[in-house]
Parts: structure tokens; C-alpha cells; sequence
């Protein structure tokens, strides 16, 4: 008996997925087009819980982000918050403690690698040639 022919329901499966998913992208472009969602592609593939990739093989979709963009600018962006003033001065002391502990880390290692410049030099000179 030969193997079942499932050749036809893989492609309905895989259809039915690709139409599931362009419904959904369809529906976070009209969002945000309200002012719902990110106007961007990441925002637009997160929103319709698909890929980015899958987003940029539909070139409709793609220009339809596009148009929209120039319309309306990317929204819900993060805004960096400020640091305090007291913040940056901790961050700062911090800073200059590890600058401090490299400079005397450095003048230490420098010292040891010249010891070790003259015990080589010491050993070469008294070998014989």
C-alpha cells in the first residue's frame, strides 16, 4: 500500500496560516493608523504576532507601513528619563574609584614588568657568548 498523499492538506494548512497571519498584520496597520500601535515594522509584526521577515516579503504591507509612517510619525518611542543629580554624582564617584585602582594597578604591573626587563637582561649578559 502506498504512503497517504497529505501533500494537499499541507498546502491548505499553510495557506490558512499565511491568510491568519496577513488578517492579523492587516488589523495592527489599521491600529495604528488610529493611533493604537507602533508605526513601525517591528511594532506592526509584534502587534500581529508574526515575523519582521514575514512582513517584508509582502511588499503591500510594507508600503502600506511606509505611507502611513510619512503620514504620522513613530509613536510610543521610549522617552529617556533624566538621571538626578545625585545619581550622576554616585555614578561619577564610582568612576573615579575604579579610575584610581587602574592607575595604581598599572603602576604596579609597569614596575614588575620592568624588574622582569632587568633580570633578563641580568640573565643575558651572563651567559657566555
Amino acid at each position: 500500500m502506498p504512503p497517504a498523499d497529505n501533500t494537499r492538506f499541507l498546502l491548505e494548512a499553510t495557506q490558512q496560516r499565511s491568510a491568519d497571519a496577513r488578517r492579523r498584520a492587516e488589523a495592527a496597520i489599521t491600529a495604528a493608523a488610529r493611533g493604537a500601535g507602533r508605526i513601525t515594522v517591528a511594532g506592526i509584526a509584534k502587534t500581529a504576532g508574526v515575523s519582521r521577515s514575514w512582513i517584508y516579503t509582502q511588499s503591500d504591507l510594507v508600503d502600506a507601513i511606509s505611507a502611513l509612517q510619512q503620514r504620522k510619525p513613530a509613536t510610543g518611542q521610549v522617552r529617556s528619563t533624566s538621571a538626578t543629580v545625585e545619581s550622576l554624582q554616585t555614578r561619577l564617584a564610582a568612576a573615579n574609584e575604579r579610575s584610581k585602582q587602574l592607575r595604581t594597578q598599572v603602576t604596579q604591573l609597569t614596575a614588575q614588568l620592568e624588574t622582569a626587563y632587568g633580570e633578563i637582561r641580568a640573565l643575558r649578559n651572563a651567559q657566555p657568548h
